[in-house]
């Protein structure tokens, strides 16, 4: 099968998308903004919707409407201080709104099941340049930024007494979420975006290591996920997005179980 354009170019996506979901996904499972992305990633339906009806882009219609979201959540969430999870909701109705009433109106006629599910029969060469873009972007956005972008992890009231812009940086770090989901959502879809960028964390961090380390094995664990899912969503004829979502799941069980039996062990052999 690797003879296919297609599933070359769904490869050379997938890691990409395997380096760059857990490297924004670390920062948003340590600051417990985990539920952010998935948000983002369903509002993302709507971008992609509005550049089918325009006849534009549908990765950088999603980039671009998803950062619109991501940079309205911060703006709503210094305003709302006090109702935090109302700005998810705020922002999610808006997007999956105008997603449902644009697919309703039959105004579009290009199947979208490709971006609710996932695809790699449709993974074009030009999708593959916007992601190979849009990546090399965001991990030059990241490496800038690392240095500030752990310290609001760990201290967001320190960080703005030493001068650190905070607002300006979670401003450009949305932009990042959002180039994150739009470049995935053609592989992974819509629908499982978001565990795609916290179960690789999640399940690192099991590990109990420090923070370059979980984010390493991160990055390992999310190419294990998301390659996995791809080779065997096409042997089994199915969705890429529910295969890789269920992988995901499982590599976090059979970690946890390895986990638990090993400190069981070093308990009894005390």
């Amino acid at each position: 099968m690797l003879h296919y354009s297609f599933m070359q170019n769904a490869i050379i996506i997938s890691l990409f998308i395997s380096v760059l979901c857990p490297c924004i996904g670390m920062f948003l499972v340590l600051r417990r903004y985990s539920m952010i992305g998935d948000t983002l990633s369903h509002s993302s339906l709507a971008g992609v919707a509005l550049g089918l009806l325009l006849n534009q882009n549908p990765i950088m219609s999603a980039f671009v409407f998803t950062s619109l979201c991501g940079i309205l959540i911060e703006f709503l969430r210094n305003y709302f201080k006090r109702y935090a999870e109302l700005i998810l909701s705020i922002v999610l109705a808006l997007g999956v709104g105008i997603a449902i009433t644009i697919m309703s109106s039959g105004s579009i006629h290009a199947n979208v099941n490709s971006f609710l599910f996932g695809s790699v029969l449709t993974v074009t060469k030009n999708d593959l340049y916007t992601v190979i873009a849009l990546s090399i972007v965001a991990m030059a956005v990241i490496t800038l930024l690392y240095n500030h972008l752990v310290i609001l992890i760990f201290d967001e009231e320190g960080a703005r007494a030493s001068g650190i812009k905070v607002n300006l940086i979670n401003y450009i770090f949305s932009v990042l979420v959002a180039a994150t989901i739009s470049i995935s959502i053609r592989i992974v879809g819509v629908l499982v975006m978001g565990s795609m960028i916290a179960l690789p964390v999640a399940t690192a961090l099991q590990i109990n290591k420090g923070f370059k380390k979980t984010l390493i094995f991160s990055i390992f664990i999310s190419v294990i996920d998301i390659l996995s899912g791809i080779f065997i969503s096409y042997n089994i004829d199915a969705a890429p997005g529910g295969v890789t979502a269920l992988v995901s799941v499982f590599l976090l069980l059979v970690v946890i179980i390895i986990k638990k039996c090993y400190y069981s062990i070093k308990r009894a052999s005390k």
